[in-house]
């Protein structure tokens, strides 16, 4: 039987929270998520599974969310790959730098679960992935 479920990539170094998005967004079933804890690891993590979709916290040790995104957007095999920035930073300067490498939206800690969820929707009709 194929498997329907949108695949999620959650980057964040706080295990609690992947943990919390992961029991969250997989209650109704039509997502499966991938969690990552180490931002060195979201690139290759994004080849391997090729998500449908990417949540990716800005503020991690050695390599910031930033960083990953543009990595992700100059590679032709994880381009298309649509990604949500999580983060506790709430300056208009980070929140330019990630639209100017075409994050699809922006939301700041504390995540609120509907609020996510509600985004997470947008971008696949966006795509009608």
């Amino acid at each position: 039987m194929e498997d329907k479920r949108k695949t999620i990539l959650v980057v964040d170094d706080e295990e609690d929270l992947t943990y919390f998005l992961k029991a969250n967004l997989e209650i109704e079933e039509q997502y499966h998520v991938i969690t990552v804890s180490r931002a060195k690891d979201a690139f290759k993590t994004a080849l391997k599974y090729k998500p449908d979709l990417i949540i990716l916290d800005i503020m991690m040790p050695q390599i910031d969310g930033i960083e990953v995104l543009k990595k992700i957007k100059e590679s032709k095999e994880t381009l298309s790959i649509p990604v949500i920035m999580l983060s506790a930073k709430t300056d208009n300067s980070t929140k330019i730098k990630a639209a100017s490498l075409y994050d699809e939206f922006y939301i700041t800690k504390p995540v609120q679960i509907d609020q996510l969820k509600t985004k997470i929707q947008e971008v696949f009709q966006r795509y009608q992935t």
